[in-house]
């Protein structure tokens, strides 16, 4: 280790001795106490944590930690991050919403939409439909380590992402086992290029953003790495003796690597702005919005994970679905969830890797629940 790499690693490491301490925000002893210790536990994970939570009578947020290691600075629901596999809905919605529009039928083979793009390899785009892509029930493996060749400024074409993609070979025949995979979604937002004529950034923007007035959520860019201010620090982290170190990746990841699968950049109140909307039928159809919420087993998840199209059911501890989408990508873990009585919240962490629950659940979702809860 260079003596500049060691000088910025204490740096490091003594702001994170510091903010790890910050309390959460300050509230009535009696107010949300549940929810106040679970994002506390958080930081065994994480520099900082929120939740922004409410019901049809209003909203309340909670903090803890920091979202800057370099200052004492609670997350907040207007900062920028991004929410990773949550902009799955967003493109879930925009695929649903050209289905309303008779512009595509969800048991219809992806090779009638986009010929040759899902062929060989094991592959045959006239035994994998719209839905199955929209399901994760392809057969198209998760692929953890992607290696698109990039454009010489660094970005990715989308048509080149879903290619590497299709590199690995199937790992079931269509239809018969769930596995979560970026390349499904992937392969759908060429589908709403090529149905629309318009960018998927654009489809997502035109019908979602815009109608909604999300101003503070946006589909970046290929090579365009930034966040717009305000906004939250995206860290990677490691343990030394009892404390962590932090280093900020927060302009580190490609958003054109992920795309439609995960590449949207929003704050706290406005993606929960937006799964209100969905479960308030704002967006689908009623008869879409009951599709979305045809689901299946996520196999390998924790009992009562059920995953729909680009929406994911979970009972809560006190009765009633809540539905929604998690998110991890490089510096920032989120999940966002609604139910059709009005309650909603929303959960970040400023690192990548998710705190372990008590029941087997991902900590973030007993915040969820703990705050939807009343606990």
């Amino acid at each position: 280790m260079s003596k500049r790499t060691l000088t910025c690693a204490v740096a490091v490491l003594a702001a994170a001795a510091f903010t790890v301490s910050v309390p959460a925000a300050a509230q009535a002893a009696d107010d949300h106490a549940g929810t106040r210790a679970l994002l506390d536990r958080a930081l065994r994970n994480a520099p900082g944590a929120a939740v922004f939570a409410g019901n049809a009578a209003g909203s309340w947020s909670l903090r803890s930690g920091t979202g800057d290691t370099q200052a004492a600075k609670p997350i907040q629901p207007d900062e920028h991050h991004r929410i990773a596999s949550q902009t799955k809905t967003f493109t879930a919605v925009v695929t649903l919403q050209l289905a309303d529009e008779g512009k595509v039928a969800l048991d219809t083979p992806i090779e009638t939409y986009l010929p040759g793009v899902v062929d060989g390899n094991g592959y045959d785009g006239t035994r994998i439909t719209v839905r199955q892509l929209l399901q994760h029930h392809t057969g198209i493996p998760v692929n953890n380590n992607p290696r698109p060749r990039q454009n010489p400024d660094g970005s990715y074409t989308l048509r080149e992402v879903v290619r590497e993609g299709l590199t690995l070979k199937p790992s079931s025949a269509p239809g018969t086992r769930f596995e979560y995979s970026n390349t499904n979604f992937e392969i759908l937002g060429l589908l709403i290029e090529k149905v629309t004529g318009k960018t998927v950034g654009e489809a997502i923007t035109e019908r979602i953003i815009t109608p909604l007035g999300l101003r503070a959520t946006s589909y970046p860019r290929g090579g365009d790495r930034t966040l717009p201010a305000p906004y939250v620090h995206g860290y990677a982290g490691g343990r030394v003796g009892p404390i962590f170190f932090w280093v900020d990746n927060t302009t580190n990841l490609e958003p054109s690597m992920f795309g439609p699968a995960g590449a949207v950049v929003s704050t706290m109140s406005d993606v929960t702005a937006f799964y209100r909307a969905l479960a308030e039928g704002k967006l689908v159809s009623p008869a879409g919005l009951a599709e979305m919420r045809r689901t299946i087993p996520w196999e390998g998840a924790p009992a009562g994970y059920d995953y729909g199209l680009g929406l994911l059911k979970h009972t809560l501890s006190c009765g009633g679905d809540a539905w929604g989408h998690p998110g991890n990508v490089l510096g920032y873990a989120t999940w966002t969830a609604a139910t059709d009585d009005g309650r909603y919240a929303t959960v970040v962490t400023n690192t990548m890797n998710a705190a372990p629950g008590t029941t087997g659940d991902d900590l973030r979702f007993e915040i969820l629940d703990a705050a939807m809860c009343g606990r």
